[in-house]
């Protein structure tokens, strides 16, 4: 199984990172032969830390490896077929060859595969239809899914996005937004796109989608973009949606983005950027309903899940919210971002998300709550069990004093609420301060519970570890100390604080094995 290890991704190369798709093969010579290259160009301490990095690296790896993998990963290839699981098989298959594709990493194919697509889309009511990428480096612009569709990218395939910006077609702002995040105007539209589909999978042999987005990056840092940058994959208005066993690589901006759909199962996806590239957020579900995320593993430069539900007065007047939401097994590695936001676009509202099995290092903080006057919406009933994190600058991080307006026409009595927040069974090391717990002044953000959470602190941590205002709620069994305004309710309550034990739809979704003839692909 394909393993992030990339809390140093700035430092080291792709190349780094793909020697461990097996991370339990060769791993200590690879160590050995890191040290070995790095010790004659590094001081004492330099090496030092390289080393600390390195074991810590090996750690990682390890562990993640030790959980195995699951269900959704598994494809086998036996003679003449090919099978995996997926939520629909298909009555019909194509390579992208047939139409003309060609993986030599230089030949555009965005024709080939718009054609592909549009020629599978007359099986939509004949049992569906699959097209399968072959292994080869597929250059390709932006194309559309249809609906009843599955694309199937072999392990050694690589969709690379087009360097032609031109090329790029630009799409209007998303309406719960208003305005573009890069710029006031459109944006560019990803590099896979759907719109108003039903029955979508994307799946593979943790094949790859490179969006090359270093050239993005660039411009965006010289304020050289007129339009918003793309993403890697967004689907809007939408409903029953799987994501699953890919490689997601250097996204010009957000990696995965569900916007406005339903019933979205997203499993065992790995994305992968430098910890400096900008708006690099991994998983971003917005005005989403009943979405599963797990067995993710995120390096990133930005936030690794980012919850959301619209900007300002657009999102209030859009009114559509992110609900039902389930994060498990979610690996995350971002030096200056969250494992898990929610916000700061959250002005349609944010509630009943339930999160699991979370492990961050290197990560500025686990959860963070981002609003603002202005925002408006709601987040509410937050479900947080089971965090493991290590060298975090923040475990608890919740802000009501965000910025950032889409424009000079928010209304500065839209108020967020915020309530019924559950954190429980946390483990932390290496923290420079437990909490920031900011709300509003005249709006407090009320019902936060933390219960059964041990904080490690840094030498040198900060003297006071937990800072908060304009916030109510209780504590049980956490260490250090919690501040005033979250009393310590005794020993006997570590459990007082809640997750739901019903079951959500999503988690009933019926997974199928599909199989198909290789000859036919």
């Amino acid at each position: 199984m394909p393993i992030i290890l990339g809390f140093l991704s700035y430092k080291y190369s792709q190349k780094d990172f793909m020697l461990f798709q097996h991370p339990t093969k060769h791993i200590s010579h690879y160590i050995l032969q890191k040290l070995t290259m790095e010790c004659c160009h590094k001081t004492r301490s330099h090496l030092h830390l390289q080393m600390r990095e390195m074991i810590l690296l090996f750690v990682v790896v390890m562990v993640v490896a030790s959980m195995g993998g699951v269900e959704g990963r598994k494809v086998r290839k036996i003679e003449g077929s090919l099978e995996y699981t997926a939520i629909s098989c298909r009555g019909h298959s194509a390579s992208i060859v047939e139409f003309g594709g060609v993986g030599d990493g230089k030949t555009l194919n965005t024709r080939a595969f718009q054609e592909a697509v549009n020629s599978l889309s007359q099986y939509g009511s004949d049992g569906g239809a699959q097209l399968y990428v072959p292994a080869g480096q597929w250059l390709t612009g932006s194309f559309n899914l249809t609906s009843h569709f599955t694309l199937f990218l072999h392990k050694d395939a690589t969709l690379l996005a087009s360097q032609d910006i031109n090329g790029w077609p630009v799409i209007d702002p998303l309406p719960s937004y208003g305005h573009g995040r890069d710029a006031a105007g459109g944006r560019y539209i990803s590099l896979i796109f759907g719109t108003n589909l039903t029955d979508v999978v994307i799946t593979g042999d943790n094949g790859t989608i490179d969006g090359q987005g270093l050239l993005w990056w660039q411009k965006f840092h010289g304020k050289k973009l007129k339009y918003t940058r793309p993403y890697l994959l967004e689907i809007m208005y939408s409903d029953t949606i799987q994501i699953s066993n890919l490689t997601f690589l250097n996204s010009p901006s957000w990696n995965v983005h569900p916007v406005y759909s339903s019933n979205i199962l997203i499993q065992g996806i790995t994305i992968l950027a430098p910890v400096q590239s900008p708006n690099t957020d991994g998983i971003n579900p917005d005005s989403c309903s009943n979405t599963r995320i797990e067995d993710t593993y995120i390096v990133s430069g930005d936030d690794c899940v980012a919850v959301k539900s619209g900007w300002d007065e657009y999102g209030i007047s859009f009114a559509m919210p992110t609900d039902h939401l389930i994060i498990r097994r979610l690996t995350c590695i971002s030096p200056y971002s969250a494992a898990i936001a929610l916000g700061s676009e959250m002005s349609g509202g944010i509630q009943d998300v339930r999160a699991e099995d979370i492990v961050a290092i290197n990560t500025e903080s686990a959860v963070r709550i981002k609003t603002g006057v202005g925002r408006g919406g709601f987040v509410k009933d937050i479900y947080v069990k089971g965090m493991t994190l290590h060298t975090m600058k923040w475990v608890f991080w919740i802000t009501g004093n965000y910025g950032s307006h889409a424009d000079d026409h928010w209304d500065p009595n839209a108020i967020p609420i915020i309530q019924n927040i559950n954190y429980m069974d946390v483990v932390a090391e290496n923290v420079t301060m437990a909490a920031r717990l900011e709300g509003i002044s005249g709006d407090t953000f009320k019902g936060i519970c933390i219960s059964n959470a041990t904080i490690g602190m840094r030498v040198k941590a900060k003297k006071v570890p937990w800072t908060c205002s304009d916030i109510e709620g209780v504590t049980s069994g956490v260490v250090p100390k919690p501040c005033d305004l979250l009393p310590d309710q005794g020993p006997d309550k570590v459990g007082m604080c809640t997750f739901p034990q019903e079951k959500l739809d999503i988690d009933n979704i019926e997974i199928k094995k599909c199989s198909y003839l290789m000859s036919s692909l």
